[in-house]
């Protein structure tokens, strides 16, 4: 299946609203009704997108392959200014040291999340958290003995949703 250039970007928009409802679909596409982006979804982004188990809209793993286009995350080049993540990293997000401060273990990431939200993940579900934040372009790696991470943009820059 072929798409426009519209229909990409509006499977981009899928991509990084997910999990989306057809009402902001809807404000977005500048779409009369839920009814007309259900529609334009069937017809043209059928193979791309999927229904989850609380009917939200998603996008498939090839969508993101097409688009180039992280999920759950919104911005410009700038970086982004939403990012729509779990909550374990909202938790991480909040407690990684900062863009100015030295960049930290997974071990002292999993220590302060445990601290400040009395949570108890494990250290590969922290590893795996930061490692969706790097890759969401909000942290980054500082290589040493072992790695370690740090937010790369400002805290306040940042709007985290939890899905």
């Amino acid at each position: 299946m072929t798409l426009s250039a519209a229909e990409r970007d509006r499977l981009a928009d899928i991509v990084r609203l997910q999990p989306t409802k057809n009402k902001e679909l809807q404000e977005r596409w500048e779409m009369e009704s839920g009814s007309e982006v259900h529609g334009y979804l069937e017809e043209h982004l059928s193979d791309y997108y999927y229904r989850n188990d609380d009917s939200y809209i998603c996008a498939t793993p090839e969508a993101a392959d097409i688009t180039g286009v992280e999920p759950g995350l919104e911005g410009d080049e700038d970086g982004p200014q939403v990012i729509r993540v779990p909550e374990l990293e909202a938790q991480v997000f909040e407690v990684v040291a900062g863009p100015d401060d030295r960049a930290e273990s997974v071990v002292s990431v999993l220590q302060k999340v445990r601290a400040a939200y009395d949570a108890d993940p494990d250290v590969d579900a922290v590893r795996e958290a930061l490692q969706s934040l790097r890759r969401k372009g909000v942290v980054e790696v500082v290589y040493r003995t072992v790695p370690t991470f740090k937010l790369a943009v400002e805290r306040d820059d940042v709007d985290v949703e939890i899905v």
